[in-house]
């Protein structure tokens, strides 16, 4: 096992008050940490390393058909695991320990220990009710009044436990996930933008096997080639044993039919070391996989070929590292969550660059520019941030893309949070808004828009 750093001894000592009892509230020094604890205080779970990608959400127009990849959003706070610490369940398959528990609904994140029988967790009383019932005070989400006037929403989709976003539309359904800090993955759905702020959370998976039941992070959920003349829906994510961050590793799940919500079964573990925020790039007919792992002193992110959508082979390759003073803001020098998009023949890939306690989390982007995605020389990286805090949304990152149900708009979604200081809390929640593009053919994300924003739901809504 890696030594952890100093600062998950003292968030350790916290989460204990907390399990005891303790009043003491986990704010600045959990945040600063970048720790992934539960909401629940009778569920401690150890802080996180840097790391965590940015939620990749749908992309626009990836080959094979897909329908909107979603990337996760990192945490960073310095895991050890530097050079990623071995062990893991190694690329089991099969449903080891794992349950599918669809139909359970609550808010994200809300997780509760598993229940003695090993059934699925049990509803929770809600506390945040604007998830269930947005406030309607500004008259944001209302009916069109005119079917000329178009309809327009209000950030964010949730209240909080939004954070490493990933979003997808298909068949008629926008469909949200997000970290949800303990032992269980979530999901969203809705016809429109404002059904989803309104919907309640559906449990997909929920798992006991011990090096994987809790910590899950940065989920991204795509449509894929099931290696038998069909599709199926594959679930990436990051889990742990709950307590110690060094066992943090990449899983996939694959879904049973074609709905996006299951039900999953458990495929496998992708890499053996520490390993977080997986994300999938498609070139032409070949899959790859894109995640953050440690290497010395910087948390990098990687790529890998694939075989199929749960294995992959070869050699990792380097694709980028915090170089600029951008990405090296807080307490750690991270580059996590990547996540792609497509664009007229072009191949854009986004991350989140600096710890994600400060407030200088932001998105950084690279372009494949050569034949091969495996040679480092076929990545051009961008001097300067492409999407960073703006208009009291601190920390805007971990990034996903999707498109609108017309096709014709691509958008981003990400997490923020309205405190000053950064967070790596639970404060952080969904936003969305619309891309542009420039005359060059590169995106233009903007900045971050206010929560006051009324922002015009995407297009064919």
């Amino acid at each position: 096992m890696t030594t952890l750093r100093p600062w998950l001894a003292a968030a350790s000592m916290l989460v204990g008050a907390i399990a005891c009892g303790s009043s003491t509230t986990p704010r600045a020094d959990i945040q600063d940490a970048g720790s992934r604890i539960s909401d629940a205080a009778n569920e401690p779970l150890g802080g996180r390393g840097s790391g965590g990608s940015p939620g990749s959400g749908g992309q626009s127009s990836g080959p094979g058909g897909q329908s909107g990849s979603g990337g996760l959003a990192t945490k960073s706070g310095g895991t050890s695991g530097k050079g990623g610490a071995s062990g893991g369940s190694g690329g089991q398959s099969g449903a080891t320990g794992g349950s599918t528990a669809t139909g359970d609904t609550r808010d994200a994140g809300q997780d509760l220990p598993p229940a003695a029988d090993g059934a699925a967790d049990t509803v929770r009383p809600r506390d945040d009710a604007a998830d269930v019932a947005p406030s309607r005070d500004d008259g944001a989400d209302s009916a069109r009044p005119d079917s000329s006037v178009p309809a327009t929403f209000r950030n964010p989709l949730n209240t909080s436990h939004g954070s490493d976003p990933f979003m997808a539309y298909y068949q008629g359904n926008y469909y949200l996930a997000a970290t949800t800090w303990g032992t269980t993955l979530t999901m969203k759905k809705g016809t429109t933008i404002s059904a989803l702020k309104a919907a309640a959370t559906t449990v997909i998976w929920q798992d006991s096997t011990p090096s994987r039941k809790g910590n899950m992070w940065a989920p991204e959920f795509y449509l894929l080639d099931d290696g038998k003349g069909g599709q199926r829906w594959y679930h990436y994510y990051t889990a742990g044993d709950g307590n110690d961050l060094d066992t943090q590793r990449s899983y996939v799940l694959e879904s049973d039919g074609l709905d996006p919500i299951g039900p999953y079964h458990f495929k496998a573990q992708l890499i053996n070391d520490w390993a977080i925020d997986g994300s999938i790039l498609q070139a032409g007919d070949k899959l790859y996989f894109m995640f953050s792992a440690w290497q010395g002193a910087t948390q990098n992110i990687w790529i890998i070929a694939m075989t199929n959508p749960w294995t992959v082979t070869g050699q990792r390759t380097l694709l980028s590292q915090p170089t600029y003073a951008w990405e090296k803001e807080g307490s750690d020098s991270v580059n996590e969550g990547p996540v792609a998009l497509y664009h007229e023949g072009r191949t854009f890939v986004t991350y989140s660059a600096s710890q994600c306690a400060s407030p200088g989390y932001k998105l950084g982007m690279l372009e494949l520019v050569g034949g091969d995605p495996l040679k480092a020389s076929s990545w051009e990286k961008s001097a300067t941030p492409v999407f960073k805090t703006a208009n009291q949304a601190y920390g805007s990152g971990h990034n996903g893309f999707f498109k609108s149900p017309d096709g014709s708009e691509d958008w981003i979604v990400y997490h923020a949070t309205s405190n000053a200081q950064g967070s790596c809390w639970t404060d952080r929640t969904t936003r969305i808004q619309k891309i542009a593009w420039q005359a060059d053919g590169s995106p233009d994300f903007g900045v971050p828009l206010a929560l006051t924003t009324d922002i015009p739901v995407p297009a064919g809504e």
